[in-house]
């Protein structure tokens, strides 16, 4: 018990470090490509090529991370965030759309085996106390994630006006690269690593749960992502007139209170009578909770409430309920698969998951452009109201897990 929470720590150390790394290049890139002119739209199709290779990483990287360990994976990871880092860090003349765009491509290939390979470990950890004991030890990992994305966009926003675009990307690259040694000593080989080697075609999962559970992610990140990636920090800077280090500030806060609220979601979410983590009738609960804040947010611009009150409360209540949606879904996808497999299933699951930022990123510029802040909002509730329709899918997770027989869930 004593090695698997100290590899838990370890794992969630550099899982830390690299989710600062995540969010200060993504508000580096928003706020610097904006002032450099770009459109909303073409800032946003910076973020193409992260999103898409994002799919692509998830669905190779948890059949890889099966083949080779989680560990391996992981470290990749790291070193190809360093690279991604530092590509940027070139004169101007040379970051065209293409360019950047690779680069970023390099940055969502890093994020999602990183991601995939935390959360894929966190199942192997845990080596006794049942559901309840997993649903904490995921909630406590996937919040402390986004409290320090959070961070991490206001350390983007900060260095961006404190030392300029290069020189802060050249800090982060040199803390991820020591991160990257330290942890590479420390935790032990084989992680995750299957005795057999999957075939590739495994990775396609054959459990309803895991296939509806996927489905429900992909439109619940879309919606967040529609109005939250290009949309709100634009319109926050141009139309409300704040700076970078208050944009990038006040996003963090936001982010921060988010995974703190995602990290308490075994306190705030009633379990069975049976001790038994969160199923399917929770998840549909809150994600049609979920639905009612976009939609007010959006009547409350259309309205002439002031925006910043509007936006502030409602971004305020709409994380609150978004971390309980993300933070039951981060557990159910471990609940519903096979002990054996987790790699692989998470791996396909988060494949969903980045497939849904994807189409919310393209659809945040374009749609911002075109129909306003106001409109990517709208966007936004209807992505939620498709997530509670595929919820339905979704079982209890005793029921699965019995018909499944999985090993310590």
């Amino acid at each position: 018990m004593l090695q698997g929470l100290r590899n838990y720590l370890i794992v969630t150390g550099g899982y830390w470090a690299f989710t600062i790394t995540d969010g200060a290049i993504r508000m580096l890139v928003v706020l610097y490509f904006h002032q450099l002119g770009y459109s909303p739209f073409e800032v946003a199709m910076l973020f193409l090529f992260y999103e898409f290779f994002g799919i692509v990483t998830n669905l190779v990287g948890g059949w890889l991370g099966a083949r080779i360990g989680l560990n391996l994976t992981m470290h990749m990871g790291m070193a190809l965030q360093v690279v991604a880092l530092a590509a940027l860090t070139v004169p101007d003349a040379w970051l065209s759309v293409p360019y950047v765009m690779a680069a970023q491509a390099l940055s969502g290939i890093a994020k999602d085996l990183n991601k995939m390979s935390a959360k894929a470990s966190v199942k192997i950890m845990v080596d006794d106390g049942g559901e309840s004991r997993l649903f904490k030890w995921v909630a406590v990992l996937t919040g402390s994630k986004n409290a320090l994305k959070g961070g991490g966009f206001f350390v983007g926003g900060a260095l961006l006006d404190w030392i300029g675009f290069r020189s802060a990307l050249g800090v982060l690259a040199g803390m991820l690269l020591i991160v990257l040694i330290v942890t590479a000593i420390l935790l032990p080989t084989g992680v995750g690593k299957m005795k057999s080697k999957p075939r590739f075609t495994q990775v396609f999962s054959k459990i309803p749960a895991i296939n509806w559970l996927s489905a429900a992610r992909f439109f619940l990140f879309g919606s967040r992502d529609i109005w939250f990636v290009v949309g709100l920090p634009v319109f926050l800077y141009e139309i409300l007139g704040w700076s970078f280090t208050e944009v990038g500030g006040f996003l963090a806060m936001w982010v921060i209170g988010y995974g703190v609220v995602q990290a308490s979601a075994p306190k705030l979410v009633r379990r069975s009578r049976h001790g038994r983590g969160p199923g399917g009738r929770t998840a549909r609960l809150w994600v049609f909770i979920l639905a009612l804040f976009p939609a007010g947010i959006a009547s409350g611009l259309h309205y002439g409430l002031p925006p910043d009150v509007v936006l502030i409360v409602g971004l305020i209540l709409f994380g609150v309920v978004f971390a309980i949606n993300s933070a039951v879904h981060s557990y159910l996808i471990l609940a519903y698969s096979d002990f054996e497999k987790v790699a692989m299933s998470v791996g396909f699951y988060y494949m969903a998951n980045a497939g849904g930022r994807l189409a919310g990123t393209m659809l945040s510029g374009w749609v911002y452009q075109t129909q306003g802040l106001e409109g990517c909002l709208w966007w936004s509730t209807g992505f939620v109201l498709m997530a509670a329709l595929l919820s339905f899918g979704l079982p209890e997770v005793r029921a699965e897990a019995e018909k499944l027989d999985v090993k310590n869930v």
